[in-house]
């Protein structure tokens, strides 16, 4: 498989990373407190810190959709290293948090903190793989 800008399998990581940011965006933008008793997430004082996570994300969401849908002399997204980065310093601070922050939440939050931290890890790692496997 060729990974090179523009390919498709390269451009549809982008597009399930963009898709995966949009989603968990969507979900903290909302952030409502039936949500976070339902998954065992930490609570929030407010709604503002989770809204804005949120925004952030739905931007790195539609940036990767940019760059995978870039047509010559387009304009430029987020690209596979940025991605790359952002899901692994994501994944770094909720393992963080899973194990040795001061976190009150049941059992079934800290399966979710970790799921969702083997999940950036594998994306990433898959996404590294695939970028390095095409080098001669």
């Amino acid at each position: 498989m060729d990974f090179d800008r523009g390919t498709r399998p390269r451009a549809n990581l982008l597009r399930v990373d963009g898709a995966i940011n949009l989603v968990l965006g969507a979900l903290l933008v909302a952030f409502p407190s039936w949500l976070v008793g339902a998954l065992g997430v930490p609570p929030s004082q407010g709604r503002f810190y989770p809204s804005m996570l949120g925004a952030v994300l739905i931007g790195v969401g539609i940036a990767l959709f940019l760059e995978a849908n870039r047509l010559p002399g387009g304009i430029i997204g987020l690209g596979l290293g940025g991605a790359i980065a952002i899901n692994l310093v994501a994944a770094s601070a909720l393992i963080y948090w899973n194990g040795w922050g001061d976190l009150e939440i049941p059992t079934r939050g800290r399966v979710l903190l970790s799921v969702l931290s083997v999940g950036l890890v594998a994306i990433s790692s898959f996404e590294l793989w695939v970028r390095w496997s095409r080098r001669p």
